[in-house]
Protein backbone atom coordinates (compact mmCIF):
# COMPACT_ATOMS: atom_id res chain seq x y z
CA UNK A 1 0.00 0.00 0.00
CA UNK A 2 1.33 3.12 -1.00
CA UNK A 3 1.73 5.91 1.51
CA UNK A 4 0.56 9.24 1.26
CA UNK A 5 3.77 11.20 1.53
CA UNK A 6 7.15 9.25 0.51
CA UNK A 7 10.12 10.69 -1.27
CA UNK A 8 10.34 12.11 -4.31
CA UNK A 9 10.74 9.44 -7.33
CA UNK A 10 12.68 10.02 -10.46
CA UNK A 11 11.68 9.17 -14.23
CA UNK A 12 13.16 8.16 -17.14
CA UNK A 13 14.05 12.18 -17.98
CA UNK A 14 16.43 11.64 -14.12
CA UNK A 15 14.28 14.53 -12.93
CA UNK A 16 12.63 14.51 -10.02
CA UNK A 17 9.04 13.27 -10.46
CA UNK A 18 6.90 16.74 -10.50
CA UNK A 19 9.64 18.89 -11.76
CA UNK A 20 8.69 21.73 -13.74
CA UNK A 21 11.79 20.84 -16.26
CA UNK A 22 10.20 17.35 -16.72
CA UNK A 23 7.70 18.85 -19.06
CA UNK A 24 9.71 21.36 -20.70
CA UNK A 25 8.38 19.78 -24.28
CA UNK A 26 4.74 21.06 -23.91
CA UNK A 27 6.24 24.27 -25.05
CA UNK A 28 9.58 23.94 -26.56
CA UNK A 29 8.33 21.49 -28.42
CA UNK A 30 11.17 19.18 -27.93
CA UNK A 31 9.10 16.09 -27.74
CA UNK A 32 7.98 16.23 -30.82
CA UNK A 33 11.48 15.38 -32.75
CA UNK A 34 10.19 11.51 -32.32
CA UNK A 35 7.87 12.56 -34.89
CA UNK A 36 8.63 12.40 -38.73
CA UNK A 37 8.12 15.10 -41.34
CA UNK A 38 5.24 13.32 -42.98
CA UNK A 39 3.34 13.01 -39.57
CA UNK A 40 4.23 16.94 -38.56
CA UNK A 41 3.41 17.88 -42.05
CA UNK A 42 -0.73 15.74 -41.99
CA UNK A 43 -1.03 17.05 -38.40
CA UNK A 44 -0.29 20.43 -39.34
CA UNK A 45 -3.21 20.44 -42.35
CA UNK A 46 -5.56 18.37 -40.17
CA UNK A 47 -5.38 19.93 -37.31
CA UNK A 48 -5.58 23.58 -38.71
CA UNK A 49 -9.14 22.24 -40.84
CA UNK A 50 -10.42 20.87 -37.73
CA UNK A 51 -10.04 24.22 -35.70
CA UNK A 52 -12.43 25.97 -38.37
CA UNK A 53 -15.64 25.97 -36.82
CA UNK A 54 -17.10 26.23 -40.02
CA UNK A 55 -15.78 23.21 -41.33
CA UNK A 56 -16.30 21.15 -38.51
CA UNK A 57 -20.28 21.94 -38.60
CA UNK A 58 -20.25 21.24 -42.28
CA UNK A 59 -18.21 18.32 -42.07
CA UNK A 60 -21.24 15.76 -42.76
CA UNK A 61 -22.02 17.62 -45.64
CA UNK A 62 -18.45 18.09 -47.06
CA UNK A 63 -18.26 14.29 -46.48
CA UNK A 64 -21.32 13.41 -48.90
CA UNK A 65 -20.17 15.99 -51.67
CA UNK A 66 -16.80 14.30 -51.96
CA UNK A 67 -17.36 11.21 -52.15
CA UNK A 68 -20.33 11.78 -54.44
CA UNK A 69 -17.62 13.76 -56.83
CA UNK A 70 -14.97 11.44 -56.18
CA UNK A 71 -15.97 8.21 -56.69
CA UNK A 72 -15.19 5.84 -53.64
CA UNK A 73 -11.60 4.56 -54.00
CA UNK A 74 -10.11 8.48 -54.32
CA UNK A 75 -12.55 9.30 -51.20
CA UNK A 76 -10.70 7.00 -49.12
CA UNK A 77 -7.61 7.08 -50.62
CA UNK A 78 -7.59 10.56 -49.41
CA UNK A 79 -9.17 10.43 -46.49
CA UNK A 80 -6.88 7.98 -45.13
CA UNK A 81 -4.00 10.35 -45.85
CA UNK A 82 -5.52 13.45 -43.89
CA UNK A 83 -8.04 12.77 -41.70
CA UNK A 84 -8.73 8.99 -41.17
CA UNK A 85 -4.75 8.69 -40.63
CA UNK A 86 -4.49 11.32 -37.47
CA UNK A 87 -7.31 9.61 -35.73
CA UNK A 88 -7.72 6.33 -36.38
CA UNK A 89 -5.41 3.34 -36.02
CA UNK A 90 -6.26 1.50 -39.46
CA UNK A 91 -8.93 -1.13 -40.61
CA UNK A 92 -7.78 -4.07 -39.89
CA UNK A 93 -6.11 -6.07 -37.05
CA UNK A 94 -2.81 -5.70 -38.98
CA UNK A 95 -2.92 -1.96 -39.24
CA UNK A 96 -4.29 -1.87 -36.32
CA UNK A 97 -0.59 -3.62 -35.16
CA UNK A 98 1.19 -1.33 -36.84
CA UNK A 99 -0.21 1.75 -35.48
CA UNK A 100 0.34 0.31 -31.66
CA UNK A 101 4.25 -0.60 -32.66
CA UNK A 102 3.94 2.81 -34.00
CA UNK A 103 2.81 4.04 -30.33
CA UNK A 104 5.69 1.91 -28.57
CA UNK A 105 7.88 2.83 -29.96
CA UNK A 106 7.40 6.54 -29.11
CA UNK A 107 6.72 5.36 -25.32
CA UNK A 108 2.75 5.70 -25.51
CA UNK A 109 0.29 2.66 -25.25
CA UNK A 110 -2.75 2.33 -27.38
CA UNK A 111 -6.53 2.21 -26.25
CA UNK A 112 -8.71 0.46 -28.74
CA UNK A 113 -11.75 2.49 -28.59
CA UNK A 114 -14.65 0.69 -30.71
CA UNK A 115 -16.70 3.36 -32.94
CA UNK A 116 -20.40 2.47 -32.00
CA UNK A 117 -23.03 3.76 -30.13
CA UNK A 118 -26.35 4.85 -30.37
CA UNK A 119 -28.15 7.59 -28.75
CA UNK A 120 -32.44 8.33 -28.17
CA UNK A 121 -33.94 9.17 -30.94
CA UNK A 122 -32.01 6.79 -33.54
CA UNK A 123 -33.42 3.30 -33.34
CA UNK A 124 -31.80 -0.01 -35.35
CA UNK A 125 -33.68 -1.04 -37.43
CA UNK A 126 -32.12 -4.55 -37.12
CA UNK A 127 -32.93 -4.26 -33.40
CA UNK A 128 -31.17 -6.94 -31.45
CA UNK A 129 -28.74 -8.14 -34.65
CA UNK A 130 -27.23 -5.08 -34.32
CA UNK A 131 -26.28 -5.17 -29.97
CA UNK A 132 -25.11 -8.92 -31.11
CA UNK A 133 -23.03 -7.93 -33.94
CA UNK A 134 -21.27 -5.13 -31.79
CA UNK A 135 -20.77 -7.73 -28.71
CA UNK A 136 -18.88 -9.75 -31.15
CA UNK A 137 -17.03 -6.86 -32.19
CA UNK A 138 -16.57 -5.85 -28.38
CA UNK A 139 -14.93 -9.69 -27.59
CA UNK A 140 -12.58 -9.07 -30.21
CA UNK A 141 -11.69 -5.84 -29.36
CA UNK A 142 -10.57 -7.57 -26.45
CA UNK A 143 -8.42 -9.89 -27.94
CA UNK A 144 -6.92 -7.10 -29.99
CA UNK A 145 -6.13 -5.36 -27.18
CA UNK A 146 -3.88 -7.89 -25.91
CA UNK A 147 -1.62 -7.59 -28.55
CA UNK A 148 -0.68 -3.83 -27.49
CA UNK A 149 1.57 -4.07 -25.07
CA UNK A 150 1.80 -4.17 -21.41
CA UNK A 151 -1.66 -3.48 -19.02
CA UNK A 152 -3.98 -3.32 -22.17
CA UNK A 153 -7.00 -0.86 -21.87
CA UNK A 154 -9.93 -0.19 -23.72
CA UNK A 155 -12.67 2.10 -24.39
CA UNK A 156 -16.47 0.03 -24.68
CA UNK A 157 -19.53 2.45 -25.03
CA UNK A 158 -22.73 1.04 -23.34
CA UNK A 159 -25.07 2.34 -25.69
CA UNK A 160 -23.26 -0.02 -28.24
CA UNK A 161 -24.92 -3.37 -26.61
CA UNK A 162 -27.92 -2.02 -24.74
CA UNK A 163 -30.45 0.53 -26.32
CA UNK A 164 -29.96 3.96 -25.52
CA UNK A 165 -33.98 4.30 -25.49
CA UNK A 166 -33.71 1.70 -22.58
CA UNK A 167 -30.81 3.49 -21.05
CA UNK A 168 -33.13 6.36 -21.00
CA UNK A 169 -35.93 4.86 -19.44
CA UNK A 170 -34.14 3.21 -16.62
CA UNK A 171 -32.14 6.81 -16.04
CA UNK A 172 -36.04 8.08 -15.60
CA UNK A 173 -37.03 5.55 -13.29
CA UNK A 174 -33.73 5.64 -10.89
CA UNK A 175 -34.69 9.36 -10.96
CA UNK A 176 -37.94 8.79 -8.89
CA UNK A 177 -38.55 9.60 -5.54
CA UNK A 178 -36.96 6.39 -3.62
CA UNK A 179 -35.36 5.11 -7.11
CA UNK A 180 -36.92 1.37 -8.28
CA UNK A 181 -36.06 -1.28 -6.48
CA UNK A 182 -36.26 -3.55 -9.32
CA UNK A 183 -33.19 -1.51 -10.30
CA UNK A 184 -30.76 -1.81 -7.31
CA UNK A 185 -27.31 -3.15 -7.73
CA UNK A 186 -27.76 -6.20 -5.93
CA UNK A 187 -30.68 -7.09 -8.69
CA UNK A 188 -28.39 -6.49 -11.44
CA UNK A 189 -25.83 -8.08 -10.40
CA UNK A 190 -28.11 -11.04 -10.00
CA UNK A 191 -29.29 -10.65 -13.54
CA UNK A 192 -25.64 -10.68 -15.12
CA UNK A 193 -25.39 -13.81 -12.82
CA UNK A 194 -28.34 -15.87 -13.98
CA UNK A 195 -29.65 -15.50 -10.51
CA UNK A 196 -32.03 -13.71 -11.09
CA UNK A 197 -33.98 -14.40 -14.40
CA UNK A 198 -37.58 -12.75 -13.74
CA UNK A 199 -36.48 -9.94 -16.08
CA UNK A 200 -39.55 -8.48 -17.56
CA UNK A 201 -37.51 -6.74 -20.47
CA UNK A 202 -36.41 -9.15 -22.23
CA UNK A 203 -33.66 -6.97 -23.97
CA UNK A 204 -32.60 -5.63 -20.41
CA UNK A 205 -31.85 -9.11 -19.90
CA UNK A 206 -30.15 -9.83 -22.78
CA UNK A 207 -27.84 -6.38 -23.15
CA UNK A 208 -27.03 -6.91 -19.68
CA UNK A 209 -25.78 -10.88 -20.67
CA UNK A 210 -23.23 -8.98 -23.15
CA UNK A 211 -21.81 -6.53 -21.23
CA UNK A 212 -21.34 -9.30 -18.62
CA UNK A 213 -19.75 -12.07 -21.35
CA UNK A 214 -17.43 -8.61 -22.56
CA UNK A 215 -16.54 -8.21 -19.14
CA UNK A 216 -15.47 -11.53 -18.28
CA UNK A 217 -13.43 -12.18 -20.74
CA UNK A 218 -11.62 -8.74 -20.59
CA UNK A 219 -10.83 -10.49 -16.78
CA UNK A 220 -9.54 -13.11 -18.09
CA UNK A 221 -7.54 -11.75 -20.22
CA UNK A 222 -6.08 -8.99 -18.06
CA UNK A 223 -7.73 -6.02 -20.33
CA UNK A 224 -9.19 -2.59 -18.84
CA UNK A 225 -12.33 -2.27 -20.02
CA UNK A 226 -13.05 1.72 -19.53
CA UNK A 227 -16.48 2.54 -20.06
CA UNK A 228 -17.25 5.65 -21.29
CA UNK A 229 -19.82 7.80 -19.76
CA UNK A 230 -22.71 10.03 -22.52
CA UNK A 231 -25.43 12.07 -21.74
CA UNK A 232 -26.97 12.91 -18.64
CA UNK A 233 -30.91 11.46 -19.55
CA UNK A 234 -28.41 7.92 -19.88
CA UNK A 235 -25.93 8.28 -17.63
CA UNK A 236 -27.32 6.78 -14.10
CA UNK A 237 -28.23 3.60 -16.10
CA UNK A 238 -24.48 3.54 -17.05
CA UNK A 239 -23.49 4.34 -13.88
CA UNK A 240 -25.75 1.27 -12.69
CA UNK A 241 -24.53 -1.24 -15.16
CA UNK A 242 -21.31 -0.27 -14.99
CA UNK A 243 -20.70 -0.68 -11.27
CA UNK A 244 -22.83 -3.87 -11.25
CA UNK A 245 -19.85 -5.32 -13.68
CA UNK A 246 -17.16 -3.97 -10.94
CA UNK A 247 -18.74 -5.95 -8.23
CA UNK A 248 -19.02 -8.96 -10.31
CA UNK A 249 -15.58 -8.47 -12.02
CA UNK A 250 -13.30 -6.40 -10.17
CA UNK A 251 -12.31 -8.41 -6.83
CA UNK A 252 -8.72 -8.47 -7.30
CA UNK A 253 -7.88 -5.98 -9.97
CA UNK A 254 -10.21 -3.31 -11.61
CA UNK A 255 -11.14 -4.78 -14.89
CA UNK A 256 -13.71 -2.44 -14.94
CA UNK A 257 -13.75 1.00 -15.38
CA UNK A 258 -16.56 4.29 -14.82
CA UNK A 259 -15.87 7.64 -16.65
CA UNK A 260 -16.47 10.91 -14.57
CA UNK A 261 -17.19 13.94 -16.22
CA UNK A 262 -16.27 17.10 -14.43
CA UNK A 263 -18.23 19.70 -16.32
CA UNK A 264 -20.96 18.16 -14.35
CA UNK A 265 -22.03 19.97 -11.03
CA UNK A 266 -22.42 16.84 -9.60
CA UNK A 267 -19.61 15.34 -10.92
CA UNK A 268 -17.32 15.20 -7.68
CA UNK A 269 -20.30 13.68 -5.34
CA UNK A 270 -21.21 10.96 -7.58
CA UNK A 271 -17.42 10.19 -7.22
CA UNK A 272 -17.19 10.39 -3.94
CA UNK A 273 -20.67 8.35 -3.74
CA UNK A 274 -19.41 5.27 -6.04
CA UNK A 275 -15.67 4.93 -4.23
CA UNK A 276 -17.33 4.41 -1.48
CA UNK A 277 -19.93 1.49 -3.22
CA UNK A 278 -16.84 0.01 -4.22
CA UNK A 279 -14.94 0.11 -0.53
CA UNK A 280 -18.41 -0.92 0.82
CA UNK A 281 -18.85 -3.67 -1.56
CA UNK A 282 -15.25 -4.92 -1.43
CA UNK A 283 -14.34 -4.39 -4.58
CA UNK A 284 -11.19 -2.50 -6.95
CA UNK A 285 -12.60 0.91 -8.62
CA UNK A 286 -11.23 2.30 -11.63
CA UNK A 287 -11.66 5.77 -12.85
CA UNK A 288 -11.06 7.57 -15.96
CA UNK A 289 -11.77 11.56 -15.39
CA UNK A 290 -12.63 13.91 -18.22
CA UNK A 291 -13.83 17.00 -18.67
CA UNK A 292 -16.87 16.02 -20.89
CA UNK A 293 -17.89 16.69 -24.52
CA UNK A 294 -21.83 17.14 -24.21
CA UNK A 295 -21.78 20.25 -23.20
CA UNK A 296 -23.48 22.24 -25.84
CA UNK A 297 -26.21 19.33 -25.97
CA UNK A 298 -26.87 19.07 -22.35
CA UNK A 299 -27.51 23.18 -22.15
CA UNK A 300 -29.88 23.09 -25.13
CA UNK A 301 -31.82 20.31 -23.68
CA UNK A 302 -32.06 22.16 -19.89
CA UNK A 303 -33.32 25.23 -21.95
CA UNK A 304 -35.57 23.31 -23.92
CA UNK A 305 -37.25 21.70 -20.82
CA UNK A 306 -36.73 24.67 -18.54
CA UNK A 307 -34.63 22.76 -15.85
CA UNK A 308 -31.63 23.78 -14.39
CA UNK A 309 -28.38 23.68 -16.45
CA UNK A 310 -26.70 20.74 -14.94
CA UNK A 311 -23.28 22.01 -15.77
CA UNK A 312 -20.81 24.25 -14.06
CA UNK A 313 -21.68 28.01 -15.69
CA UNK A 314 -17.79 28.61 -16.57
CA UNK A 315 -14.64 26.95 -18.17
CA UNK A 316 -13.02 28.02 -15.07
CA UNK A 317 -15.48 25.84 -12.52
CA UNK A 318 -15.17 23.28 -14.49
CA UNK A 319 -11.44 23.47 -14.09
CA UNK A 320 -11.64 23.84 -9.93
CA UNK A 321 -13.90 20.76 -10.53
CA UNK A 322 -11.86 18.40 -12.52
CA UNK A 323 -9.39 19.54 -9.97
CA UNK A 324 -11.08 18.53 -7.37
CA UNK A 325 -12.24 14.90 -8.81
CA UNK A 326 -8.17 14.78 -9.68
CA UNK A 327 -6.91 15.76 -6.04
CA UNK A 328 -10.04 13.00 -4.31
CA UNK A 329 -9.00 10.20 -7.04
CA UNK A 330 -5.16 10.50 -6.59
CA UNK A 331 -5.33 10.71 -3.20
CA UNK A 332 -7.23 7.01 -3.25
CA UNK A 333 -4.89 5.87 -5.64
CA UNK A 334 -2.11 7.07 -3.41
CA UNK A 335 -3.73 4.49 -0.47
CA UNK A 336 -4.09 1.70 -2.68
CA UNK A 337 -2.58 1.90 -6.14
CA UNK A 338 -3.63 -1.50 -6.74
CA UNK A 339 -7.15 -1.74 -6.35
CA UNK A 340 -7.73 1.82 -7.11
CA UNK A 341 -6.63 2.81 -10.38
CA UNK A 342 -7.17 6.14 -12.59
CA UNK A 343 -6.32 7.83 -15.86
CA UNK A 344 -6.09 11.62 -15.88
CA UNK A 345 -7.62 11.59 -19.42
CA UNK A 346 -7.31 15.56 -20.42
CA UNK A 347 -5.85 17.53 -23.11
CA UNK A 348 -5.44 20.43 -20.51
CA UNK A 349 -1.93 21.04 -19.41
CA UNK A 350 -2.31 22.90 -16.16
CA UNK A 351 -4.62 19.52 -15.31
CA UNK A 352 -1.70 17.78 -16.21
CA UNK A 353 0.70 19.60 -14.01
CA UNK A 354 -1.42 19.48 -11.30
CA UNK A 355 -1.82 15.77 -11.62
CA UNK A 356 1.99 15.42 -11.82
CA UNK A 357 2.68 17.54 -8.66
CA UNK A 358 0.13 15.88 -6.49
CA UNK A 359 1.43 12.19 -7.61
CA UNK A 360 4.62 14.03 -6.31
CA UNK A 361 3.47 14.65 -3.39
CA UNK A 362 1.77 11.47 -2.65
CA UNK A 363 4.44 9.05 -3.16
CA UNK A 364 2.42 8.12 -6.56
CA UNK A 365 5.48 6.60 -9.00
CA UNK A 366 5.00 7.78 -12.40
CA UNK A 367 4.81 4.45 -13.85
CA UNK A 368 2.65 1.47 -12.49
CA UNK A 369 1.39 3.13 -9.34
CA UNK A 370 -2.04 3.09 -10.49
CA UNK A 371 -1.93 6.34 -12.36
CA UNK A 372 -2.00 6.86 -16.03
CA UNK A 373 -3.06 9.83 -18.42
CA UNK A 374 -4.91 9.73 -21.62
CA UNK A 375 -4.85 11.44 -24.82
CA UNK A 376 -7.21 11.23 -28.35
CA UNK A 377 -4.30 9.46 -30.86
CA UNK A 378 -3.67 11.96 -33.16
CA UNK A 379 -4.02 15.18 -30.58
CA UNK A 380 -2.34 16.84 -27.82
CA UNK A 381 1.40 14.67 -29.03
CA UNK A 382 3.54 17.31 -27.98
CA UNK A 383 2.05 16.50 -23.79
CA UNK A 384 1.76 12.59 -24.97
CA UNK A 385 5.06 12.48 -25.78
CA UNK A 386 6.80 14.56 -22.94
CA UNK A 387 5.10 12.54 -20.47
CA UNK A 388 6.00 9.19 -22.33
CA UNK A 389 9.68 10.42 -22.88
CA UNK A 390 9.97 11.83 -19.01
CA UNK A 391 8.85 7.82 -17.67
CA UNK A 392 4.79 8.55 -17.27
CA UNK A 393 2.17 5.99 -18.72
CA UNK A 394 0.31 7.34 -21.43
CA UNK A 395 -2.54 5.95 -23.74
CA UNK A 396 -3.55 7.44 -26.93
CA UNK A 397 -7.49 6.56 -27.78
CA UNK A 398 -7.28 4.51 -30.97
CA UNK A 399 -10.13 4.48 -32.46
CA UNK A 400 -10.52 1.68 -35.65
CA UNK A 401 -12.18 0.14 -37.89
CA UNK A 402 -13.26 0.49 -41.65
CA UNK A 403 -13.11 4.05 -43.16
CA UNK A 404 -17.26 4.47 -43.97
CA UNK A 405 -17.59 2.84 -40.44
CA UNK A 406 -15.83 4.86 -38.56
CA UNK A 407 -16.40 8.68 -40.23
CA UNK A 408 -19.79 8.97 -38.69
CA UNK A 409 -17.85 8.39 -35.23
CA UNK A 410 -14.74 10.55 -35.45
CA UNK A 411 -17.66 13.66 -37.34
CA UNK A 412 -19.93 13.20 -33.68
CA UNK A 413 -16.40 13.33 -32.06
CA UNK A 414 -15.04 16.41 -33.68
CA UNK A 415 -18.43 18.20 -33.07
CA UNK A 416 -19.02 17.28 -29.47
CA UNK A 417 -15.16 18.64 -29.06
CA UNK A 418 -15.02 21.75 -31.21
CA UNK A 419 -13.55 23.42 -28.04
CA UNK A 420 -10.42 21.33 -27.47
CA UNK A 421 -10.33 21.66 -31.81
CA UNK A 422 -10.45 24.94 -31.85
CA UNK A 423 -8.35 25.60 -29.05
CA UNK A 424 -5.30 23.51 -30.49
CA UNK A 425 -3.14 26.83 -31.45
CA UNK A 426 -0.55 25.91 -29.17
CA UNK A 427 -0.23 22.60 -30.29
CA UNK A 428 -0.37 23.72 -34.15
CA UNK A 429 2.20 26.35 -33.58
CA UNK A 430 4.71 24.18 -32.04
CA UNK A 431 4.33 21.64 -35.28
CA UNK A 432 4.99 24.55 -37.47
CA UNK A 433 7.97 25.81 -35.53
CA UNK A 434 9.44 21.89 -35.84
CA UNK A 435 8.72 21.54 -39.33
CA UNK A 436 10.56 24.96 -39.56
CA UNK A 437 13.61 23.59 -37.56
CA UNK A 438 14.03 20.39 -40.17
CA UNK A 439 13.90 22.42 -43.24
CA UNK A 440 16.07 24.96 -41.96
CA UNK A 441 18.04 22.36 -40.94
CA UNK A 442 19.03 24.12 -37.63
CA UNK A 443 19.92 21.67 -34.52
Amino acid sequence: MLGLGGPRRRGAAGLPQGDPGILGGFRDGAALRAKSGQELARAMLVLGLCGLPGFVRSAPALLWVSRRVLGRRLWQGLLRASFYGQFVAGATPAEVGVTARRLQALGLRPMLALPFEEDVGGPRSDGEHWYEGNSAAARGCVELSTQGGPRPMMQLKVTALMSAHLCKTVSGRLAEPGGASDLSLDRVVAVMAGEDPQVQNRHLGAALARLDGVAQLASQRGVRVLVDAEQTYVNPALGLVTLALMARWNRDRAWIWNTYQAYLQDCRARLQQDAGAAERGGFCFGVKLVRGAYLQQERGLARARGCPDPAHPTWEATNASYDACLDLALERAAQDGQCFELIVATHNEASVRHAIRRMAELGIPEADGGVCFGQLLGMCDHVSLALGQAGYTVYKSVPYGPVEGVLPYLVRRAQENRSILAGARAERALLTQELCRRLLRRP
